[in-house]
Formats: structure tokens, sequence, C-alpha cells
């Protein structure tokens, strides 16, 4: 199937996409602003940094499997399918009676989100040309932009004045929309064929992919790297690994196909999704604490202007279509991340403390390298395979994607923790040498002025080395862009 659809039935399925796609982005966003309500009414502060775990283990690691599936029995049906676990999830979480129970029923809505993000972006690649889908991409991503400044003041208000289980209410009737239009409007023709389901594959990928997520979600956190529990889940991630591996190899259809890892134009891809992955994540967790801890930004201000990177990451994808076409995939991602170092490099060169507009400014040409490497390379890999292998190729790109992001919540989170802790035992003012007090530590009306100059140049000095790794990771990206890339993808045939 191609863009064969009429014009407003396509309008009508991209805005269904769009809502489908709104509801995933909110959800993350609007929780993290609820998190206090949420354990002030059913408890469980100490574990409550699993209430965004498990929706990204869930998530990330049936993502491959979405694509599959969608390659053997349509997109409209698994779409459909996991619109319908994402409003389950809600119903229950909002029903949630403790903070056990909130956790379990958020993995359910993560099982539905991993189809919304796999399939959403294998329709659009689906119904629209290679020249439309610069701009489909754009407005695809922009719904993160509008959902990371929504979400918190949704969030806000809906705990504020009715009650938290709001928030997962709310996706009910706009979720019911999304899947009205997309049944309405959206029509296949699916060639019909024996499906051989690669079940052994599925479980021991999806083995590999918790192991892996859950050794770097919680790594350095909740235990040391360095301890018997990273030990046994490395042993785990490897012995999953050699499995998934053997199983794969065997396997009829399988749920990753070997040229999926090995072709070059794929490979590259992946990979350069995933240094995108790591590189974007040393904004979006730590910049804003920076900017509370360090600049005295509130809340509000501090994430108005992260959200600034979300006016440059639309707009350049937008924009992408017609510089792939002139001068090729390849030679636009390379732009997109000169890009993202030329943005790093600007971060280290502004004095400290930093103007807002001059953070703004740096954010918004980050979000345009972001956009410039993001829609070339998805755009790229669908427009060189047929239909049947759409949604495979397009589930292992959002997968790199977020495994990336994983990869990079952990990599940046000790290189702060690492510097900052080593920029505490500089001193001998009586400061807390433990890292998550910080903000706490701010707030101490009995702290010396010197001590609080003290703790925001530590954390301007932490922050920096942040951008000193994204502008390692962009370098490696890259290179990784330049030696697997070809300069001219060709139609990709087995």
């Amino acid at each position: 199937m191609t863009n064969s659809q009429p014009e407003l039935k396509r309008n009508w399925i991209l805005a269904a996409l769009m809502l489908t796609m709104f509801l995933a982005a909110m959800d993350i966003a609007v929780i993290s602003t609820v998190i206090p309500e949420i354990v002030a009414d059913i408890g469980g502060f100490k574990i409550f940094s699993w209430v965004f775990s498990i929706y990204l283990l869930t998530q990330t690691a049936t993502i491959p499997l979405y694509g599959k599936l969608a390659d053997l029995y349509g997109r409209k049906k698994i779409l459909l399918f996991g619109i319908g676990v994402f409003l389950l999830g809600s119903a229950t979480s909002a029903a949630a009676w403790d903070i056990y129970s909130l956790i379990a029923f958020r993995g359910i809505q993560g099982i539905g989100g991993g189809a919304i993000m796999a399939i959403a972006a294998t329709i659009a690649g689906d119904i629209y040309t290679i020249e439309e889908r610069a701009k489909i991409q754009g407005w695809l991503s922009s719904v993160w932009g509008v959902s990371g400044l929504l979400g918190p003041v949704i969030g806000g208000s809906l705990a504020e004045y009715i009650n938290w289980r709001w928030i997962f209410i709310i996706n009910i009737p706009l979720g019911i929309i999304a899947m009205v239009l997309i049944g309405m409007f959206l029509k296949e023709k699916i060639t019909k064929q024996k499906a051989y389901i690669d079940y052994w594959g599925a479980l021991s990928i999806s083995g590999f992919l918790v192991s892996l997520i859950v050794f770097l979600l919680n790594g350095g956190q909740s235990w040391a790297w360095l301890s018997w529990q990273s030990a046994v889940l490395f042993f785990l991630i490897v012995l999953m690994l050699a499995v998934s591996i053997f199983v794969e190899r065997r396997a009829k259809s399988p749920i990753l196909p070997g040229w999926v890892l090995t072709n070059r134009t794929f490979l590259g891809s992946n990979l350069a999704v995933v240094g995108l992955g790591i590189t974007m994540m040393g904004p979006q967790v730590y910049l804003p604490t920076f900017m509370q801890a360090s600049l005295g930004f509130n809340v509000i201000l501090s994430g108005l202007i992260l959200t600034s990177m979300s006016i440059g990451w639309p707009t350049a994808s937008a924009l992408s279509g017609r510089l792939y076409l002139k001068i090729g995939f390849r030679n636009t991602e390379l732009i997109g991340v000169i890009l993202v170092m030329l943005s790093c490099i600007g971060f280290l060169l502004i004095p400290w403390p930093q103007p807002i507009y001059l953070l703004v400014i740096n954010l918004i040409f980050l979000g345009a390298g972001f956009g410039l490497i993001s829609t070339p390379t998805i755009v790229g890999i669908q427009s060189v395979v047929d239909w049947d292998k759409r949604g495979v190729v397009t589930g292992t790109n959002q997968f790199a994607r977020y495994l990336g992001q994983s990869l990079g919540a952990a990599i940046f989170g000790a290189i702060f923790n690492a510097t900052y802790a080593k920029e505490l035992n500089k001193t001998d003012l009586d400061v807390s040498k433990k890292v998550e007090n910080v903000l706490e530590e701010l707030k101490n009306s009995e702290l010396s002025l010197q001590a609080v100059d003290f703790i925001k140049q530590a954390l301007h000095i932490a922050n920096q080395h942040i951008f000193y790794g994204m502008i390692v990771f962009s370098i490696l990206t890259f290179l990784t862009i330049l030696l697997l890339v070809p300069k001219k993808l060709k139609k990709f045939e087995e």
C-alpha cells in the first residue's frame, strides 16, 4: 500500500496519528509533573521512579515485535490493538490503589505505547511519498514539542483542581476518537499469506531487551555498577543475546531479520539514531535541573526554555525534504550532526551565568540539528524497502532511538554525578556530599552565600562536562554516518 489514499482521508489519518502520538508523548510529560501528588496520595516514594521506568521498559521492548506484526497483519489492526491496550492501561492506572498497582498498570500502558510509536511512523511512510514525508515527519515531531509545553500545564491543573487520576482518564475519550478515525479512514489492501509467528524469537529478544534496559536504567542509581545485581543482569544480557542470535538465525520468519542488522544502509542509520538518542538525553534530563539550581529559574521557566528545542526540531524536519532530495540523505544527516556539535560548543562558550536568550537560541539550533538527523534516517530506510518490510525497518529504527535514550540517561547520569561529587570533595565548606540532595541543599536558609555560590559553580562544571560528552557522541555519530551510510541509497532486495 502506498500513497493511494484520497487527500481528505490522508488528512484525517494524519490527524489520528498525531492524536495517538500526542497521547503517548503527553503521558510522559504529564506524569512527571504530578508525581509528588501521586506519591502523597498512594505512597511509594522509594520506588516511584519505576512509574516512569516500567513504561519505558515495556514500550521499548515491544517495538520490534509490533513492527514485524504490522508487516504480517497490516498496520491498522496492530495500531488499533495498541491504542486499546494503552487505554486499558490508562483506565486501570486511574484506579490504582497503591504504588505497586500503578507500576503494573503503567507497564500495560507501555505495551500499548510500543505499538503507537512503532506503527504511526510506518503508516506515514505508507501513505505519503518520499517528497512529502519530511513535512509529515515535521508535523509528527511537533507533537513532542506541543506535549512538552502543554504537559506540565495540563497535568498540574488536573492534579490541583480535580484529581491526579484524571491525567489517565482524559486519555480515554481522546484515544477513542483516534480509533474511530483510523477505523473509518485507513484502508489497507493486504495480500493474504500464511503467517509464521516467531514466538521463541519474540520471547528471547524481549528477554534481552528487558534485561538490557533494566541494567541501563538502574545501574549506578538503584545499585552500583560494580555490584551483584549488575553482575547478574550483565550475565543475563549476554545469555539472552546469545539465545536470540541462535533462535533468529534458524527462524523461518524472524522478528529481527539478519539483513536489518548487517545491511550498511540499515545498520548505519540505526546506529546514527542510537547516537541521536544518547545525545538528546543530555539537555532533556539535566539542563532543567541546572537552570533551576545554578541559574535560579523556576520550574515553569526552565521548562519553557527547554521546549525552545522543539521549535527547531519540527521546523528542520519539515525543511529537510528539500535538502535530502538535492544533496542526499547522508549529507543531510551529516549537516544535522555538525549543527549539534556546534550547538554543544556554543553552550560551552556561553559565560556563566548564562543569559536566557543565548540558551534559547542555542537550544533552537540544537533541535534543528536533531531534526536534520532524525527525519532523513527514517525516511531513507523506508524509501528503500517495500510495504511488507517497512514495519520491521521502522520499528527497528524507533527501537534504536529509545535504546539510545536509555543509554544516554545512564551515561550522562554517571558523568553528572561523578563530576559534581568530585567538585564537592574539593571544598571544606559545610555542604552535603550527596548528589541527590542538591536542590534541597540550595533551599537551606542556613547555607552561607559562599556555599551557595560554590554549589552553583559545581553544577555549572558538571553541566559543561555533559556537553563535552555530547560532543564526543556527536563525533561518533558523524563518523558512523560517514563510514556506514551509502552516499546514494539503493532499493533493498534480499
